[in-house]
C-alpha cells in the first residue's frame, strides 16, 4: 500500500471512482483460496444491481452479523478473479490494531446505490 500523502490526484480523478452503499444479502464461506474469505452478494439498488465481492472478514465478522449490513464499496472497478470467484465490487474497510478489516458502513440506513460525495 502506498501511504505517500504527496501522491496528489485531481478532483476529476476521484469522480471517476464510483463509491456506493449496498446491502449484503448473502454470505458464503470461501475456504478454497490461500486466504479464506467470505463471498458477499451485495444489492446496490436498481441502477447497479447485485454484485459479488470476495472479502477477508473472518477475523472480525460472523456470517450472521453481515446479513442485511450496509457497506460502502467501489462498484466500477474491472471485475477481478479472486481464487475461484469473480469479485465485482471492492468493499471498503479500515485496519484494526491487528491489521484485520473493519467495514466502512453508514450509521443510518441509506437507499442502496446512493453514491458518496
Amino acid at each position: 500500500m502506498n501511504n505517500n500523502i504527496n501522491n496528489i490526484i485531481e478532483f476529476d480523478d476521484f469522480l471517476k471512482v464510483k463509491i456506493c452503499v449496498g446491502t449484503i444479502l448473502s454470505v458464503e464461506e470461501n475456504n478454497k483460496i490461500r486466504n479464506p474469505s467470505y463471498v458477499l452478494t451485495i444489492d446496490f439498488g436498481k441502477n447497479i444491481g447485485l454484485k459479488k465481492s470476495s472479502a477477508q472478514l473472518k477475523a472480525n465478522y460472523e456470517i450472521n452479523n453481515l446479513i442485511n449490513k450496509q457497506v460502502i464499496a467501489v462498484v466500477n472497478f474491472k471485475p477481478k478473479q479472486v481464487g475461484n470467484i469473480m469479485s465485482e465490487a471492492l468493499v471498503l474497510g479500515l485496519p484494526d490494531d491487528s491489521n484485520e478489516p473493519i467495514l466502512v458502513s453508514p450509521d443510518l440506513k441509506i437507499t442502496n446505490g446512493r453514491q458518496i460525495y
